[in-house]
């Protein structure tokens, strides 16, 4: 009787998984995001990851080896294909949407809920935008929202679904570290408000100790080289990254997240959680919200690493928004409710997906909301712009690209292989080193004429890079030189100039 009386508590009467309404909505997103994945260009970001995929590691100084393997393997199977490179990304956007249907079933919701609660992660801004681009960050959303419905299960039925959870969180750290703090929210939520019965099982800590196992090779890398993800976090919480925001924006960029209009249902949903007896057995889930909120705020984290805890917001947030919509005036709330997702849709779609024309781009705020669409335009005509320059050396002479960012390292590589491969001492390209002592002429770009001068006696303006529609991303502008006799050895120079960040 104690054994018993120390399980968690169990909820009896799941509704049916409402699977043709969640598999609808979940095939539409997919489609919706392969419908645009080829449109403007890649990534910097895909572009550093198709050569890192190259150079196969159980790690890489800012991230796990997971996304880089999986870019590199999609590219074999389609070779140039961006389209190609992106499936993943558009299928685990459809899997976040359908996730989050039946994490609302798990939550009580019948068919109406769980199709809200879908329906509000298909037209979220964060799942459309990171369901565009293969990144890290689209693995890890997923990640996010898979292990928040296995932990929902768990906390309710134990057993072997601890298990499963510890796979998913094992994998989800070969991709990103992030997962680890999901847990730790979750766990210290759990001592908090409970179910701490749950913590009694031996199951929780095999789900661990499963996790542990599949994070062990990326975590023997890291200590092998230093933890040089420590490093990175610091660089973050300076605001090095391009998508680094004021601290005093956190807050304020939660409500963008999922859209403006659907912020009364995930709000719902964390009130539900945090008050509602019903669903008592996943109060930890409140509490880790505003913890890691919180250690995200005071760290310098980015605004959108709560992301992964908005669906299972939403999945709780749905039956409470659907019981509003019941009463009063039912059928302007429901015209009210429909109208907040088809507004959302055609808004976060506008900015977040490459609906207008790459030269129109410019001329609208989407380069100012978006940051990543900026970052997609331009690689093909500058890697142009550099094969130009090189066709104005000597033919015999031997040549070398030296990059200042990996942007433009994986540039050269993917859109002028001829000039590879390129050199650059940023996050991972430094540790593939630096160019041949004997290489007597570099193109170089980035930088400044009087750092180039300290490290060069021979420094020429050969030319700046130019996207050619007037969009002011992070590469227009950026000169192009060429250099040579190099000051001392690549061996005393090159780790002064490696950088992490």
């Amino acid at each position: 009787m104690t054994l018993l009386a120390e399980e968690p508590p169990r909820l009896a009467g799941r509704p049916p998984v409402a699977w043709r309404v969640l598999a609808g909505l979940a095939v539409a997103e997919t489609l919706l995001l392969l419908a645009f994945a080829g449109r403007y260009g890649y990534h910097r970001d895909e572009l550093y990851f198709l050569r890192a995929g190259r150079e196969a590691a159980f790690g890489y100084v800012d991230q796990p080896p997971l996304t880089p393997l999986l870019a590199h393997a999609m590219d074999a199977l389609f070779p140039g294909s961006l389209a190609g490179l992106r499936t993943p990304s558009a299928v685990a956007a459809g899997l976040v949407v359908l996730l989050t249907g039946l994490t609302a079933r798990e939550f009580g919701a019948r068919r109406a809920g769980q199709a809200l609660a879908a329906a509000s992660a298909a037209v979220a801004c964060i799942v459309l935008a990171v369901g565009h681009l293969l990144s890290t960050t689209t693995l890890d959303l997923l990640a996010w929202t898979a292990l928040c419905w296995l932990l929902v299960r768990a906390l309710r039925d134990g057993g072997r679904v601890w298990l499963a959870a510890g796979a998913v969180a094992g994998v989800a750290l070969e991709n990103k570290t992030s997962p680890a703090f999901l847990l730790a929210g979750v766990l210290a939520g759990v001592l908090a408000v409970g179910p701490r019965a749950a913590l009694r099982s031996p199951w929780p800590w095999a789900g661990g100790a499963v996790a542990l196992v599949l994070w062990a090779p990326n975590l023997a890398w890291q200590a092998g080289h230093g933890w040089p993800l420590l490093e990175l976090a610091g660089a973050i919480a300076g605001g090095s990254s391009g998508t680094s925001e004021p601290w005093y924006l956190f807050v304020h960029l939660q409500l963008g997240l999922v859209s403006p209009l659907l912020v009364p249902v995930w709000v719902a949903g964390w009130v539900r959680l945090a008050r509602d007896p019903a669903v008592r057995p996943w109060r930890a889930f409140a509490v880790a919200y505003v913890l890691l909120g919180l250690l995200f705020l005071v760290t310098g984290g980015k605004p959108y690493y709560l992301a992964g805890l908005y669906p299972v917001l939403l999945a709780a947030g749905a039956d409470p928004v659907l019981a509003w919509a019941a009463r009063g005036a039912v059928r302007a709330r429901r015209v009210l409710l429909g109208a907040a997702l088809g507004l959302s849709l055609l808004v976060d779609a506008v900015l977040f997906l490459p609906v207008l024309p790459a030269a129109d781009l410019a001329g609208t705020p989407v380069p100012a909301v978006d940051y990543d669409a900026g970052e997609t335009v331009g690689w093909p005509r500058f890697a142009g712009q550099v094969r130009a320059v090189r066709a104005t050396l000597p033919a015999g002479e031997r040549v070398a690209v030296l990059a200042s960012n990996y942007g433009e390292a994986g540039m050269i590589d993917r859109f002028a292989p001829d000039l590879g491969p390129a050199y650059s001492p940023h996050n991972s390209y430094g540790t593939w080193g630096p160019p041949p002592d004997d290489t007597r002429t570099l193109i170089v770009l980035g930088w400044t004429r009087e750092q180039l001068t300290g490290w060069f006696g021979r420094v020429q303006l050969a030319g700046r890079l130019d996207n050619g529609v007037g969009l002011d991303d992070d590469e227009q502008g950026t000169p192009i030189w060429v250099v040579g006799e190099l000051r001392e050895p690549w061996s005393q120079l090159w780790p002064r100039l490696t950088v992490v960040r």
